[in-house]
C-alpha cells in the first residue's frame, strides 16, 4: 500500500498539471501584470479578509458591509481580467469540490 502522504503529494501534483488549474494562473498572471486590475484584486482580498474576521466573531455583516461587497462584486464584474479570473476558478473549483467529495467520504461513512 503507498503511503497516504505520498499520494497526498501526488495529487498535488497532479491538481497543478490540470488545464484549468494553468488557466487560473495564467490568468492571475495576467491581473498581476494590470495596475487597476491588481489593485481591486487586493482590495477585495483585504475586504475577504475582514469578512472572514467578522464571521469569526460571530457577527452579522452590517450594511455599510454588505453595500461595499455589491460594490466588489460589480467591479469584478466590470473588470474583464477579473472577471476572467474569477471564471476561471470557478472552473477549478469543481474539481476540487469532487476531489474533497471524495477524500472525506470515508469520513462520512463513520458517521453514518
Amino acid at each position: 500500500m503507498s503511503n497516504i502522504y505520498d499520494l497526498a503529494n501526488e495529487l498535488s501534483r497532479s491538481l497543478r498539471d490540470l488545464p484549468e488549474y494553468q488557466a487560473v494562473v495564467d490568468s492571475k498572471k495576467e491581473v498581476d501584470a494590470d495596475s487597476e486590475a491588481k489593485a481591486i484584486f487586493d482590495d477585495y482580498l483585504a475586504f475577504q479578509h475582514e469578512l472572514q474576521q467578522l464571521a469569526q466573531s460571530g457577527q452579522v455583516p452590517s450594511k455599510e458591509v454588505q453595500d461595499k461587497l455589491t460594490s466588489f462584486g460589480q467591479k469584478i464584474q466590470d473588470n474583464a481580467l477579473l472577471s476572467e479570473f474569477f471564471n476561471k476558478q470557478q472552473q477549478l473549483s469543481i474539481y476540487l469540490s469532487d476531489i474533497e467529495r471524495i477524500i472525506f467520504d470515508p469520513v462520512q461513512e463513520l458517521l453514518k
